[in-house]
């Protein structure tokens, strides 16, 4: 029963490999400037995970093998240094594929989070509140106004709280439901949540940040392909999170503009 077990694992451990090795479930598209660095980060994590599994998984079947089954009168064998040991070489071993892995994704997290948008990125808003998505674009002077959270009310479509009335800022400011950039334009998001936690997600950015109640977030990438892509929320919000999503629309320059000039006509 024992070696069988043994047998056992060994095929699961195997059959579970197949897929990841024959790229059965691939990645969505890439369509970001930093895209590559992330994919490559992620092959890296699957094929370091990958082999301490499946080495972990035949050294565990090889044991059950072999030990499983004592003869009467066998002597008990104990592995060097004790139990000392193995926890020491296991925190060296993990130690050192995390490590590893930190070093070799210094590049891709860099490049999104560590350095600043350029001084001509497009400056975009994004709102999450219990369940959905708001967006709002400077008008022509370049500047938003200020959010007062306790003008925002939603009865009245002002998602944003802008008062229109006393700040000068606010008064060409364009809010939608939808998130339209230009393609080949490095996009600066600045990101608050009005409630909760949330989470911006675009798995063909391969960009993926939460939403901090009470903390103002910065975000910024570059699409390099014209398409309509699902935005969804990642962190579990309320009854209706399964159901909070937006959509973004990377447009060529012209149709970009003629989208915001239409926006603007409808605020």
């Amino acid at each position: 029963m024992a070696k069988l077990f043994a047998v056992t694992i060994v095929l699961i451990a195997i059959a579970s490999a197949i897929p990841i090795v024959m790229h059965t479930w691939p990645l969505p598209q890439d369509i970001s400037i930093h895209g590559h660095l992330i994919d490559e980060q992620f092959a890296d994590t699957m094929a370091e995970a990958g082999i301490s599994f499946l080495a972990s998984q035949l050294l565990l079947a090889f044991f059950i093998w072999k030990f499983s089954s004592p003869k009467p009168g066998d002597k008990i064998k104990s592995f060097p240094g004790g139990s000392m040991g193995l926890v020491v070489a296991a925190f060296l071993l993990v130690g050192t594929e995390v490590l590893a892995l930190g070093v070799f994704g210094a590049k891709a997290w860099g490049s999104v989070y560590l350095t600043a948008p350029a001084a001509d990125a497009v400056q975009i808003q994004a709102q999450a509140g219990q369940f959905a998505f708001y967006f709002r674009y400077p008008g022509p002077d370049g500047k938003f106004g200020p959010i007062h959270a306790d003008q925002i009310n939603e009865a009245n479509a002002n998602f944003f709280g802008i008062d229109t009335t006393h700040d000068q800022d606010s008064k060409d400011d364009i809010v939608t439901a939808e998130m339209a950039i230009p393609v080949n334009r490095e996009i600066h998001l600045l990101m608050h949540s009005k409630d909760v936690g949330h989470s911006f997600y675009v798995p063909e950015l391969r960009v993926q940040q939460d939403f901090v109640p009470g903390l103002d977030v910065s975000l910024h990438f570059t699409a390099t392909k014209v398409g309509k892509y699902e935005i969804v929320c990642t962190q579990l919000c309320g009854l209706g999170h399964y159901n909070m999503k937006a959509y973004l629309e990377v447009k060529s320059q012209e149709d970009y503009d003629a989208w915001i000039k239409q926006q603007a006509a409808l605020q």
